[in-house]
């Protein structure tokens, strides 16, 4: 009981010092990010009980990681940690087709109509769908539209799954850097999810045919994004704008890639998609429950 009560004050000590902005800012942010992230990546993948051991007892004095709802608790590495299955049924996935739920779990930050073509990344900093995503032509198909920003915390479950029944037409991998996505960073750099590695994963809609695009955003400690359906692992070695050819269709629910942390997806709509209810920002919401809604005319 002394010890658990230990770790407990410790872990609360480290977070209340994490929580002072500045101090937040400076030690995610102002360090040798690339570097730091291909260490911790390297690091994570270490096949040995005592490594795995003290990495998971450290990263739970920073988070309130929670391993009840994992299919399987012992784990070999780090990494397999971070990227953990969870058990039968322990997301259960909304039905009706009039729904797109949430791709992964996620803290909702800033959400709603785009503004013709800009978007809100914090209070006071938009950015723009061509800085984003680079493509004009795409670009048209959701002016007006409507999107959402979901935070992975780094305790949470890192898959990421099909909002609906549909088929993945392209994919786009863009290199860049690793800043933090906290709200922290999120209100300090301007267009950071512009600046960050990030891919763009388009798919067509089942039955409406609406075109969306999911776009996972990666950060520090987050260097690679891995995705089901291609066989391309997609991290920082790469540089530029890579188009990855595809075609894969995707039941609703169907786990789609992970991240190798936790970071941010962002989920955008053409217009006539509508938030779903009770969706708004701050609200934690888990993989599988409703996020938008499909125009009134496709239900």
């Amino acid at each position: 009981m002394e010890s658990s009560a230990g770790v407990a004050g410790i872990r609360r000590s480290l977070q209340r010092i994490f929580l002072n902005e500045d101090v937040n800012f400076l030690l995610t942010n102002r360090i040798p990010r690339l570097w730091l992230t291909h260490l911790v990546g390297r690091i994570s993948r270490i096949r040995h009980p005592l490594v795995c051991r003290t990495a998971i007892g450290l990263w739970k004095l920073f988070t309130d990681l929670d391993l009840s709802e994992a299919r399987d608790t012992r784990f070999a590495s780090l990494h397999e940690c971070f990227i953990r299955e969870l058990k039968e049924g322990a997301r259960p996935i909304a039905s009706d087709p009039a729904l797109l739920t949430s791709p992964s779990d996620g803290i909702v930050g800033a959400c709603g109509q785009i503004r013709g073509l800009e978007v809100i990344q914090a209070k006071g900093f938009p950015y723009t769908l061509t800085d984003l995503l680079g493509d004009d032509e795409i670009v048209e198909t959701l002016r007006d539209g409507c999107y959402v920003t979901l935070r992975l915390t780094s305790a949470m479950y890192h898959r990421f799954h099909a909002p609906h029944d549909c088929r993945v037409s392209q994919v786009r991998y863009f290199s860049g850097d690793t800043w933090n996505v906290n709200p922290i960073a999120l209100k300090r750099v301007e267009k950071l999810f512009c600046k960050n590695e990030r891919a763009m994963i388009r798919a067509e809609l089942d039955r409406s045919g609406h075109s969306i695009l999911m776009v996972p955003v990666a950060a520090i400690l987050v260097a690679s994004i891995r995705l089901s359906f291609i066989n391309v692992l997609l991290h920082l070695k790469y540089r530029g704008m890579n188009p990855i050819d595809c075609d894969a269709s995707l039941a609703k629910g169907q786990q789609m890639g992970w991240f190798e942390h936790g970071s941010t997806i962002i989920v955008f709509a053409p217009a006539g998609f509508s938030l779903a209810d009770g969706v708004s920002q701050g609200v934690t919401v888990r993989m599988g429950q409703p996020l938008l809604r499909l125009p009134t005319a496709e239900r």
